[in-house]
């Protein structure tokens, strides 16, 4: 109301001191009266946009409070059985049983403490996603060390990889190493496991003018739309047993490395990841 009034007195000082107009009693209700209303509009519209900016703060930390809580009950819950599966066998190792009994115990429970090794190793990767040491990588070398880093996967699930390379000595990507081939054994352990029966995945390297192109083939399930849209999502996956984290680890790094991944797939006959990559061309020395 002080504003109103305000503003009503100094129009009517420029008007008729400055201006030197002389204007009706009739004009200046209708002036006031819009003014009013102007005035009224421009705070409701005010206290809307606050209430609506406090509730998309307050809808933000809600969000991010589910996602911890989504990672927290995720670490506990992937962590806790292989370290419960490892105490029973180990447990078991006091008994009197045979040695080669003693044996199969103790690899059973290796094999599940490295497994609780890979989920903390995953969460780790995702919490320090932002590359450190980034340096010059050959795309077909990293991924030939990948290759032969899955191999027993594969064989174990009869699954053939056919690789497509060119020589790229002419051309780099810049990243950092590790995280890079952790996010291509993420991509192929998904597409190996997602295959119920013999298979092939077919891993091919294209060249294009800016960019270099990484593109996996399976022949597995396949996804719905939907399950594409929600891929790299916390907690989201397509498989029985697992956490989602994988592949938004796998999505985190080829952002941080200013890349981007394109999903097809078809229900039934397998699913296509298109990784593209900026060149980075060795200068000539």
């Amino acid at each position: 109301i002080s504003l109103i009034f305000i503003v009503h007195i100094l129009t009517q000082f420029i008007s008729t001191v400055v201006f030197e107009l002389t204007i009706g009693i009739s004009l200046w209700k209708q002036y006031f009266t819009i003014q009013v209303i102007g005035i009224v509009v421009v705070i409701l519209l005010w206290e809307v946009i606050l209430t609506n900016f406090q509730v998309l703060e307050k809808l933000v930390k809600a969000e991010k409070l589910q996602i911890v809580s989504h990672l927290a009950a995720s670490i506990s819950h992937e962590v806790r059985n292989p370290l419960t599966v490892t105490r029973g066998y180990i447990q078991m190792l006091s008994e009197d049983v045979s040695s080669h009994t003693k044996v199969r115990y103790a690899n059973i429970a290796l094999k599940e403490l490295d497994r609780a090794t890979d989920v903390i190793n995953d969460y780790l990767t995702f919490a320090s996603i932002s590359p450190e040491n980034t340096e010059r990588l050959r795309v077909s070398e990293e991924i030939q060390h990948v290759v032969n880093s899955i191999k027993p996967l594969a064989n174990n699930n009869r699954t053939e990889l056919k690789l497509s390379l060119f020589e790229d000595g002419a051309y780099s990507i810049m990243g950092e190493r590790k995280k890079f081939q952790q996010c291509l054994f993420n991509i192929l352990k998904n597409g190996i496991e997602s295959m119920d029966h013999a298979g092939e995945i077919y891993i091919d390297l294209i060249h294009a003018a800016s960019t270099i192109q990484i593109k996996i083939q399976d022949q597995g399930i396949g996804m719905t739309q939907e399950q594409i849209y929600r891929l790299g999502e916390p907690y989201f996956t397509t498989k029985n047993k697992g956490t989602g984290l994988g592949m938004m680890v796998s999505y985190s790094v080829i952002k941080s490395m200013d890349g981007t991944v394109h999903v097809s797939s078809v229900q039934g006959k397998g699913t296509c990841f298109s990784i593209n990559l900026p060149i980075h061309k060795y200068e000539a020395n």
